[in-house]
């Protein structure tokens, strides 16, 4: 019988995993936004993007509406401004027209939010209720604050001004490499999504046996040098390796290669956060739509996985049939297992990270980068809509795709085993690439 495993956290320790997870989401936040001037964060420098200064005060209004207003039943610090921050009502492209709060103005209202949130949290009980129970509400509102947090780098990424963000780069692979290119996952059945994780989000649950046959995936994530083959055989100016939509769509933009390469003197360059470098041959692909991914895997040959086949090479164990929290095991990730946390603003090597490894050999499932699965976002059989059905179920179809892993931009409290990201198959600012897999 197939299962999924959780250690038991008890509540004084949920409690300190949930002030330690809201602070340092909001030390990254500062992090984010105080690098730069009022007007760069003021400015839109995307039209796919919000200005930094919107996300700033919407973060605060989220975490006003589900723990001030929601859980303490207090009336709104600035009601006014609660349409302004509701993503739903104003499209990215419109933000910079809306009467937002300044910067030093949003600063306050987001500090003045998390003072009260603290005081919340040191006398709430962890239990009672669906949005209390084991802390869920606070993680939520954590998880919400990285996941606007890997928004902004992406911003950041996107800005044309000078470098203004630093960081060491990983450490080059420890211990031997992989000992071959792709792994054979078995076929039968095993435990997809979760019931058990406390924080986990409502389109991981619940969870519930898939049977999956027998497949072969990549051990790490399609490297630059790969793709660079792939552009070299004429992978942009071949039709048969794209879908239809995606042909249109580098045809109708001129596209030739990923997002921010460009071609000098002979050779691969990119922009990197504001620094321009060549392109390292040995990093995982960065900044592919889905679409690249797909017309990558055909013209090697190969495929994308499907997102249960993903999940199976990260969570399943042969040897006990349990699905884990993650490839290694139980325990949380840390910086011998998985790139995370925007600890480094690049993917390491592929080969790095044994320690993270899954059961079969499986290596970088976790962090570097979100890889894109060949499935359609859609809801597990059982799903229920909470806390609210903004949060997926108006996302679920054919429109968008599913990503899985993480990358090196998502902090661990907002990345595991069983976590579903999803974005539209043009996307390509996303730090997105993938690995292949290939039926047995």
């Amino acid at each position: 019988m197939t299962t999924e495993t959780h250690p038991e956290i008890r509540p004084a320790a949920l409690r300190e995993r949930a002030a330690a997870a809201l602070a340092a989401a909001r030390a990254r936040t500062a992090g984010l936004t105080d690098v730069v001037s009022d007007p760069d964060l003021t400015a839109q420098h995307s039209p796919l993007m919000s200005p930094l200064v919107w996300d700033l005060a919407h973060i605060g209004n989220q975490e006003e509406l589900w723990l001030l207003r929601n859980v303490a039943g207090r009336e709104f610090l600035r009601p006014e401004i609660n349409s302004l921050y509701d993503a739903f009502q104003h499209p990215r492209a419109e933000r910079p027209k809306l009467p937002l709060l300044g910067p030093e103005e949003a600063r306050r209202y987001a500090a003045e939010v998390r003072g009260r949130v603290f005081d919340l949290l040191d006398r709430t009980p962890l239990e009672g209720t669906a949005l209390l129970d084991r802390g869920f509400v606070f993680g939520m509102i954590a998880q919400h604050e990285q996941q606007h947090d890997e928004t902004m780098l992406i911003t950041h990424q996107l800005r044309a001004d000078d470098a203004v963000l630093a960081a060491p780069d990983p450490q080059p692979p420890q211990g031997p490499p992989p000992a071959a290119a792709e792994v054979l996952v078995p076929g039968g059945p095993f435990t997809m999504g979760t019931s058990a994780e406390p924080w986990a989000l409502d389109n991981e649950r619940p969870a519930h046996v898939r049977e999956v046959g027998a497949f072969w995936i990549d051990t790490v994530p399609v490297t630059n040098a790969a793709y660079q083959a792939f552009i070299a055989d004429g992978g942009y100016t071949d039709p048969r390796w794209w879908a239809a939509e995606g042909w249109e769509q580098i045809r109708a933009h001129g596209i030739g290669a990923p997002l921010f390469w460009r071609r000098e003197a002979g050779q691969w360059l990119r922009r990197r956060f504001g620094v321009t470098e060549p392109v390292p041959d040995d990093e995982p692909v960065l900044h592919v739509s889905w679409y690249e991914a797909d017309a990558y895997a055909r013209w090697a040959g190969r495929r994308l996985p499907t997102e249960a086949e993903w999940e199976k090479a990260a969570r399943h164990d042969p040897a006990t049939g349990r699905s884990r929290r993650y490839p290694w095991g139980d325990a949380d990730p840390d910086p011998v297992r998985a790139n995370l946390g925007q600890r480094h603003l690049r993917p390491a090597r592929v080969g790095c990270y044994p320690a993270g490894a899954s059961p079969l050999g499986v290596r970088q499932l976790i962090g570097d980068v979100w890889e894109w699965t060949a499935s359609d976002f859609l809801p597990y059989p059982g799903f229920r809509a909470f806390p609210y059905r903004e949060y997926s179920e108006v996302f679920f179809g054919p429109e968008h795709k599913v990503l899985r892993g993480g990358s090196f931009a998502v902090d661990p409290v907002a990345c595991r085993g069983t976590f579903r990201n999803w974005d539209l198959p043009v996307r390509r600012q996303i730090f997105s690439g993938f690995r292949t897999a290939r039926d047995v």
